[in-house]
């Protein structure tokens, strides 16, 4: 299986990078992994609605040209479906019986994302409830990959 991750901003802070790529290395193992990220827009403390619908157009129109024709979209959002992790690995087993060789994950900027990305998606997914740094949104996703590939192949996991 193929699974692309298209974020938004670049990682700053060292243990994110580090934690990413203990994921990277650990993930090599179940799937082909690539991580793509598109460039932030600065967006003031002070902000208006039109200033962020142009921010969140930017950005969508950067993620866009990573999302070719024929890839299963999974966006995360707050309001997206919420997902135990036993739920989520079968989630993936189902793609794989449709015929679903290649999974995108999207995670937006501060902002969230563009309309036109999320009409672009198959399917919405939340962790929480809760607003996270993006950053840690891509070490939690990681980790619920690696954790569901763990579980669709039998080996044990913390629970």
């Amino acid at each position: 299986m193929k699974i692309t991750v298209i974020a938004v901003g670049k990682i700053k802070e060292s243990f994110y990078r580090e934690a990413l790529l203990e994921y990277q290395k650990r993930l090599s193992r179940y799937c082909s992994l690539k991580i793509r990220e598109v460039e932030d827009e600065r967006t003031p403390d002070k902000i208006s609605d039109t200033e962020k619908e142009n921010i969140l157009k930017k950005e969508g129109a950067r993620i866009e040209k990573f999302l070719p024709e024929g890839v299963y979209v999974v966006t995360l959002e707050i309001g997206g479906k919420g997902f135990t992790s036993e739920a989520f690995a079968q989630e993936i087993t189902n793609l794989g019986l449709r015929g679903q060789s290649h999974i995108v994950f999207v995670i937006g900027g501060s902002l969230g994302l563009h309309n036109t990305i999320k009409k672009r998606a198959d399917l919405a997914i939340s962790f929480s409830k809760m607003t996270f740094p993006h950053q840690l949104m891509r070490v939690f996703l990681l980790e619920q990959i690696y954790r569901a590939f763990r579980i669709i192949n039998g080996e044990p996991y913390h629970k």
